[in-house]
């Protein structure tokens, strides 16, 4: 099996982005480090890959973008769209030029990657999510490329350049505002808990529960892997539970219009019957009837912070991975009202219960 750059900046003591500049001679790197790292390769019998080590110096001046696997509803998130023109809009002003990488599998994201880094065809990248146990991010970092991740590094973090929103805070401010409405039965409805801003999002409306005295309660969280899928069981499940949610925190727009959808095909009326609260505030939220209450997360700023990261890191080779927070902040619509039968703290856990 092939020595990999990660095994070699182990034995070296340092980054895998060191390693790699180490290939390329770079001058950040000092001449005590750059014999270092060389001991160890040729310890360990490692071979650089050239075309790999030559991605920079052959200035190609592409950013590569990395959608999240999906056969098709990545394409029509207005979330990812609007970050993408952020990019696009900075890279233009650089004189960078973008390129999308998409795939249904992650193999195939992944052997697009391997393909572009090879081919020396980008000399950077912006991964548009954050997920557990990702093998994009992993092979990005095993081979000391450069990249910038959307959402907070689930690992490497201390190494990783990243743009985010403060997804707890947000998940907790969600929840307070529907806390002041009186609502004490609130359920959530997420994307897969193993992508990043979810379970942040998630973790801030439990911790809101809590700090009132109300009850986690599991039947009131629920995952959606997939709108492709059967999308509407689990919502007709959480929604005919004995003591139903007044309040629903929601973590992205498409999830609200088809929680909304499920509303009207089952009598419910929003925001009477009950409030939603969601995120991103896309065209979706202004069009939806009624017009959602939604977090805007600035996706376009979260492009734009990105680009710029990248290319800073591109012309600056030593700067340290740099963490940026864009700020979020809440548009009230007419998705949420005073809960009808309001309880006081502390009295939810009968309420709430199955």
């Amino acid at each position: 099996m092939a020595v990999t750059i990660k095994e070699v900046a182990a034995l070296a003591g340092v980054s895998p982005s060191t390693v790699s500049r180490t290939c390329k001679n770079n001058p950040s790197i000092s001449d005590e480090t750059k014999d270092r790292v060389r001991k160890a390769m040729a310890a360990l019998g490692y071979e650089p890959n050239f075309q790999a080590s030559n991605l920079a110096s052959q200035n190609s001046r592409t950013i590569g973008i990395i959608l999240p696997v999906s056969a098709r509803e990545a394409y029509e998130n207005s979330f990812y769209l609007e970050t993408i023109r952020g990019i696009s809009q900075f890279c233009n002003q650089r004189q960078y030029f973008n390129t999308i990488i998409t795939g249904q599998t992650g193999d195939e994201v992944l052997q697009a990657v391997r393909t572009m880094t090879r081919s020396g065809q980008v000399d950077g990248f912006i991964v548009l999510y954050s997920k557990q146990g990702d093998p994009v991010t992993e092979f990005l970092y095993s081979e000391g490329l450069l990249y910038a991740l959307i959402g907070k590094a689930y690992q490497f973090a201390n190494q990783t350049v990243y743009i985010d929103n403060d997804n707890l805070l947000a998940g907790q401010e969600a929840a307070e505002y529907l806390y002041r409405l009186g609502h004490r039965r609130i359920a959530y409805l997420g994307s897969d808990s193993s992508l990043m801003f979810s379970a942040d999002r998630q973790a801030g409306y439990q911790t809101v529960l809590l700090r009132h005295g109300l009850p986690v309660n599991p039947e009131y969280c629920v995952e959606i892997s997939s709108l492709l899928k059967d999308f509407s069981g689990k919502i007709r499940q959480l929604l005919a539970l004995p003591q139903r949610p007044t309040a629903v925190l929601v973590s992205d727009d498409i999830l609200a219009l088809a929680l909304e959808r499920v509303c009207l095909e089952t009598g419910l009326s929003i925001p009477r019957d009950l409030s939603i609260i969601s995120f991103n505030n896309s065209l979706l939220a202004r069009l939806s009837v009624p017009q959602l209450t939604s977090i805007d997360v600035n996706s376009f700023q979260l492009g734009i912070e990105a680009a710029s990261q990248v290319i800073n890191h591109i012309e600056n080779p030593n700067l340290m991975a740099t963490k940026i927070i864009v700020p979020h902040h809440l548009i009230e619509r007419e998705s949420c009202c005073q809960a009808a039968d309001p309880l006081p703290s502390g009295a939810g856990h009968e309420a709430a219960a199955p």
